[in-house]
């Protein structure tokens, strides 16, 4: 690439630029439970499939183990999340919700589909559907 850097023509500078356009909207509502949009996303990997090791919701979240780590520590404080040495292996641990994580996730679940309304309503819905389908596709295996 000769010239000067176009920012317009960077693939990485968009996403990153929408992807915190898309983060401040859901952490807004998030934020009303407390909870950061990345804390949300754990909640819901727990409350899907629990109980989950570090390594399978790092593997599925698309996330380093060292940010998963950082995440995860103010929903332990909080007792949302709880971990358990495996029967297998004493050095993994199982994480899943607490009583009171499943009760704060579905108050946070309502605050998650009103800023899913919000981006839908300014993106529009079936573009948002596309959008996410071609976002998974680039994480796909």
């Amino acid at each position: 690439m000769n010239g000067p850097l176009s920012y317009d023509a960077c693939n990485c500078f968009a996403l990153r630029q929408a992807a915190r356009y898309v983060t401040q909207i859901y952490e807004r509502h998030l934020g009303e439970v407390g909870l950061t949009a990345a804390q949300f996303t754990i909640m819901a990997k727990l409350a899907r499939t629990a109980p989950a090791t570090m390594a399978e919701m790092a593997e599925a979240m698309v996330m380093d183990r060292t940010t998963l780590v950082r995440a995860l520590k103010p929903l332990q404080r909080d007792g949302f999340v709880v971990s358990e040495a495996s029967e297998h292996d004493g050095r993994t641990y199982l994480f899943s919700l607490s009583e009171s994580g499943k009760a704060t996730f579905a108050e946070a679940a309502i605050a998650w589909r009103n800023a899913q309304a919000e981006f839908e309503g300014k993106f529009g819905r079936e573009r948002a559907k596309a959008l996410r389908a071609e976002l998974f596709g680039l994480t796909a295996e």
